[in-house]
């Protein structure tokens, strides 16, 4: 890949998951799991679909049975998935999971559990944060020597996928204080473990997460990922790969908004004229048509930044999650305005791209958490 344009293959993969997203998961099914209340929070049913397309393994090498189509890939799949609000493992599972496993895995731990995600039969989830706001060096969880292991207490919220995983990564401290950096350790636990306890939260965009707590939890030393004192580094890796996903997410969420609001200013009249030749209504969805490009182009930069292992990935991923969080704000408050109304109501689907948007944003670090990280590495 050369500038900030696809090549051939990435094309490909981003039409190929337009199409299945569109066929197979759009709004709709979101809806009916909403209705339902469906505890899993997503059809199982799809995501042995999405593993047979591959989209599973797009991070996962081939020796572990995916494809190692790297980040750029993955992002392109992850802009459908926010074009129609697909509800799937795949963040927790195929991005967080398989990034952490690839990254720091020891072979043992590669070949177990990199072939399981890549064929759909297990799902992981990350347990890092403990407070409302993310914060990853803050970790009150303990993880104590004890024998030939380690005995893990403390409480984690906003779990993504969380009460359905069948293993989790936790982030534990094994020296320091919260606050930090140097002293955590990443451990995987399984769900069904004596002492771990799982709490489901319906989110406000009908997806769960889990508050989890850990009482006195036995794992092996062979569970560490990593070295024990030294995972700081290695989850904030994990962070930018999982951050980078959902900026792609917010960037489908937004152009979707965008083209649903253009598409009612065509058709919705006042006056005898349709809503769309208003002056002061085109002016506004020029200006966010021109953020939209903007957040296009940070966003592919970051992905392409991951792919390169640029020295500046770090960067550029909090840039374009700052950028995405704002541009996804304002596209979706744009498209509840314009739609008027009705926009406020279950009839459009507009309402439900606002209640995704929203939690994403905030998942990882928000807009000022990102732009103040972005300042701070710029020296600032």
């Amino acid at each position: 890949m050369t500038g900030l344009v696809l090549n051939d293959e990435q094309q490909m993969l981003k039409d190929a998951a337009r199409r299945f997203m569109q066929e197979r998961a759009p709004v709709s099914q979101l809806r009916k799991l909403r209705d339902e209340r469906d505890e899993t929070g997503f059809s199982r049913e799809l995501w042995q679909e999405m593993v047979e397309m591959g989209f599973v393994g797009t991070l996962i090498d081939e020796e572990y049975g995916g494809s190692g189509f790297g980040y750029v890939g993955m992002g392109q799949v992850f802009e459908e998935v926010g074009r129609n609000l697909t509800a799937s493992p795949l963040f927790a599972t195929a991005v967080l999971g398989a990034t952490l496993l690839r990254n720091t895995g020891s072979d043992a731990q590669k070949q177990a559990l990199l072939p399981a995600i890549a064929d759909g039969s297990m799902i992981m989830a990350l347990a890092v944060d403990e407070r409302a706001r993310h914060a990853p060096h803050y970790v009150e969880t303990r993880a104590e020597a004890q024998g030939d292991g380690f005995v893990i207490s403390g409480r984690k919220v906003a779990v993504v996928d969380g009460h359905v995983a069948d293993k989790l990564v936790v982030s534990a401290r094994t020296a320091g204080e919260p606050g930090d950096a140097d002293g955590l350790t990443l451990l995987l636990v399984d769900r069904a473990a004596a002492g771990v306890t799982v709490e489901r939260t319906i989110m406000v965009d009908s997806r769960n997460a889990a508050v989890v707590t850990f009482d006195q939890v036995a794992v092996p030393k062979d569970a560490v990922l990593g070295k024990a004192g030294d995972g700081y580094a290695v989850l904030q890796q994990t962070l930018d790969v999982g951050n980078a996903m959902l900026a792609a997410e917010l960037l489908g969420i937004a152009q979707e908004a965008f083209d649903r609001t253009v598409k009612y200013l065509h058709e919705r009249k006042q006056f005898g004229v349709t809503i769309g030749s208003f002056q002061g209504l085109q002016h506004r969805a020029a200006h966010l048509f021109s953020e939209i490009e903007l957040m296009k182009s940070v966003v592919l930069k970051a992905l392409t930044a991951l792919d390169q292992q640029d020295d500046s990935a770090a960067q550029l991923v909090s840039l374009a999650k700052a950028k995405a969080s704002e541009v996804a704000e304002l596209a979706t408050n744009e498209g509840i305005q314009m739609h008027g109304g009705m926009g406020m109501t279950d009839e459009f689907d507009i309402g439900l791209f606002v209640k995704r948007a929203r939690p994403m944003q905030q998942l990882f670090g928000d807009y000022r958490y990102h732009a103040d990280r972005f300042a701070a590495d710029r020296g600032y």
